[in-house]
């Protein structure tokens, strides 16, 4: 999965500002300063660089960040067990983050930092929380389907008429997370018959940037994304993204699951208190202004603040009701293999 690599100069400056202006992460002391916490980050890199110096800025607790995939990285910290030098997990998918919770890593989160955000964005165990959301899409070439032809429902991609017209990125995290809201939703059996559909009729890309090109060249008529690949690429040249609209699928079908990135405190962290500070910060006013004056293009959850205005607002995607801890990685792994998508 690709990182982005520049983000709005101005942007960081104003969101440090607003970060320093605006606390709520905790009253650290000069000894502080010297505390320095490991993040196992799985997120956009310089998203949460951006994050990560807004609250260093504000705190005086430094980050070390090391970098990796949502998979990877869960699988890494469940080896390492007691002894990793974790002391907090950001993805951007929260399969991962239930995978690490289902082996007992996370501490429980302070129940101010649960209580800023909405109960749609946290398990019910309270284990970990979203600080960001991102919408699947269809990715369509509008110069080869109309809207009377685009899919009512994921569901239906596994038609024969969409053979070969479409595109997914199977391996990566962000498609299989979609898979997981599918299974929690529609069940093992229909599941297992949906991918056996897009094993027949899907062409394979390696990321969800490479299936957006590909409808843009018109090598093939839509994809399945998330929808910040379109709106990042529009914000800059548009040179990906000229030919392509989104189809949004509302109606709480499968189609329409909005994923949220997760951050949790690791059980076996040794600073749990500047740990806590920094999950606090992430779903805080602060951290999300961060988020939602950058480029990335992610929707930032907190009611305190607006999401970026260039995206279809949150309100209007009618989600389906997913409990994000019935996502379940490892089996949709499972079935995908089955399926021959792996």
């Amino acid at each position: 999965m690709g990182r982005r690599r520049l983000l709005a100069a101005g942007a960081l400056s104003l969101a440090l500002l607003t970060a320093a202006a605006c606390g709520g992460s905790g009253d650290f002391g000069p000894a502080s300063a010297k505390a320095t916490i490991t993040l196992y980050n799985a997120q956009h890199e310089d998203l949460m660089k951006l994050m990560v110096d807004a609250f260093t800025k504000e705190t005086g607790i430094k980050v070390e960040m090391r970098n990796g995939e949502d998979p990877e990285m869960a699988n890494q910290i469940i080896q390492e067990g007691s002894a990793s030098p974790a002391d907090v997990f950001v993805t951007e998918n929260s399969p991962a983050m239930t995978l690490v919770d289902s082996k007992g890593g996370f501490a429980a989160l302070d129940a101010a930092t649960l209580a800023q955000l909405g109960k749609q964005y946290q398990p019910s165990n309270g284990h970990w929380i979203g600080f960001a959301a991102r919408s699947t899409v269809f990715a369509y070439n509008a110069k080869q389907l109309t809207a009377g032809q685009l899919p009512a429902s994921i569901m239906d991609l596994a038609q024969p008429q969409w053979k070969g017209a479409f595109g997914i990125a199977a391996a990566g995290a962000d498609f299989q997370a979609i898979v997981s809201a599918v299974l929690a939703l529609n069940g093992e059996a229909a599941t297992a018959e949906w991918l056996s559909g897009l094993k027949a009729n899907a062409k394979i890309y390696q990321g969800n940037g490479a299936a957006m090109r590909a409808v843009n060249a018109g090598e093939i008529k839509g994809a399945v994304i998330y929808h910040y690949y379109w709106y990042q690429d529009r914000a800059e040249s548009g040179a990906n993204s000229g030919n392509v609209e989104l189809h949004f699928f509302g109606n709480k079908d499968p189609g329409a699951f909005v994923g949220v990135s997760g951050a949790g405190v690791l059980k076996s962290s040794r600073h749990k208190a500047q740990a806590q500070a920094l999950v606090k910060f992430l779903t805080g006013k602060a951290g999300q202004q961060v988020l939602a004056q950058s480029d990335a293009m992610e929707y930032s959850i907190s009611a305190e603040v607006p999401t970026n205005a260039t995206l279809k607002p949150l309100t209007e995607l009618s989600p389906p009701d997913v409990e994000l801890s019935t996502l379940n990685g490892p089996k949709v792994v499972e079935l995908m293999q089955q399926a021959g998508l792996l």
